[in-house]
């Protein structure tokens, strides 16, 4: 059994900054140590959707995420190379990106 997360993001709103966030997202270019990381957390499987320069990113995660592990020194240069494309919202905090979402519908439940 897993669970489904949301979670949103902000770019900075650059046409060019946009295209080049979108290509190391794009299969292949991340690189594997982050998502060897990504994988040991727990998460089973994960899609980011973009309108505009908002965010979303949809997670299918295991039962026992967040699993506490170490994260690889390439991680750290990694979200320091993210900050050049990305914005907290507006009600983040310090240093904060991704921001949970909380689900507000569901068809099923109708």
């Amino acid at each position: 059994m897993n669970r489904r997360l949301c979670f949103a993001l902000d770019l900075v709103d650059d046409e060019t900054l946009i295209a080049e966030y979108e290509a190391r997202h794009s299969p292949g270019a991340v690189w594997p140590e982050v998502m060897a990381h990504i994988h040991a957390q727990g998460f089973e499987a994960m899609e980011i959707w973009r309108t505009a320069d908002r965010l979303v990113m949809i997670a299918e995660v295991a039962d026992d995420f967040p699993r506490r592990v170490a994260p690889p020194p390439e991680n750290a240069a990694w979200e320091e190379l993210m900050w050049k494309f990305q914005k907290p919202l507006a009600h983040a905090m310090a240093g904060e990106k991704w921001m949970p979402m909380h689900r507000i519908f569901s068809l099923d439940a109708q």
